[in-house]
């Protein structure tokens, strides 16, 4: 099967999916698919159409993992063990540090690298039955993209450790309950609650969807006064937006707005 059938992208309006497509292995990634998904964030962001990406598995799961049979056949105990962590290192910072808002949308096992790709969204809409974890200590493995960088900064230390230590899987009401992820639904309003959710951010300005998520994403890595300054120059630069003077004038003028996102 080629990779193109394997993570699928399609376009929907204002909103580009992507479908992890390997349901009789739980949608476990490789590397061929890591690199479609990095091609595939460079399309959306050059997309001035696209206004929000949408991660999510065929067959009612999200994805368990890197495929193992390709992790041992490569990467155990092999000189190049590295290679895999950072390949998967970069491409989840690139989802995490895209411009376009992401949404990742869990069913079934999100585990290990699953867990990984879910955690590099900005959002994460779950079915109330999904099995959500880092889950790679089960496996004598430790996990090369983002939990512990990307976890405490969600839920603090403990609850981390928690989920790290232990491999302990949540529900997707759980996950709420954590604060890992933003909302979770029975399965059979899972795509109801999808749709209203990106609903409240296809038909924001992209230019500024982009200034603010860049300047959350850095919120906790500086100090006060270097983000008060951050804050100071993302305040000039929006308000010198040709979104910003759309966004203005189409309020004053009680009409709906028509972003250039620029």
């Amino acid at each position: 099967m080629a990779v193109e059938d394997e993570i699928q992208f399609e376009r929907d309006g204002h909103v580009a999916r992507v479908w992890l497509n390997r349901p009789w292995k739980k949608n476990c990634v490789t590397v061929p698919i890591l690199n479609r998904l990095d091609e595939i964030i460079t399309e959306v962001d050059e997309d001035p159409e696209l206004r929000v990406l949408v991660v999510r598995g065929r067959g009612g799961t999200f994805c368990s993992g890197f495929d193992l049979d390709s992790l041992k056949a490569e990467y155990v105990g092999k000189s190049n063990a590295i290679d895999v962590a950072v390949k998967s290192a970069k491409v989840c910072d690139r989802l995490y540090s895209m411009k376009t808002p992401s949404v990742a949308v869990l069913e079934g096992h999100v585990t290990a690298g699953g867990f990984e790709i879910m955690i590099s969204c900005d959002f994460a809409i779950s079915a109330d039955d999904a099995k959500i974890g880092d889950f790679h200590i089960r496996r004598a493995l430790f996990g090369g993209a983002g939990p512990i960088y990307r976890v405490p900064r969600m839920i603090g230390i403990r609850k981390t450790k928690e989920l790290m230590l232990t491999g302990k899987l949540l529900s997707g009401i759980e996950a709420v309950e954590f604060g890992l992820i933003n909302k979770s639904a029975p399965a059979d309003k899972l795509d109801e609650t999808v749709d209203d959710f990106i609903g409240d951010l296809v038909d924001k300005s992209p230019f500024m969807m982009w200034l603010t998520k860049m300047t959350i994403d850095r919120s906790l890595d500086a100090d006060t006064q270097s983000l008060m300054v951050m804050e100071h120059l993302a305040v000039g630069v929006a308000l010198n937006s040709e979104d910003a003077n759309e966004g203005v004038s189409a309020f004053l003028e009680k009409r709906e707005p028509k972003w250039t996102g620029r």
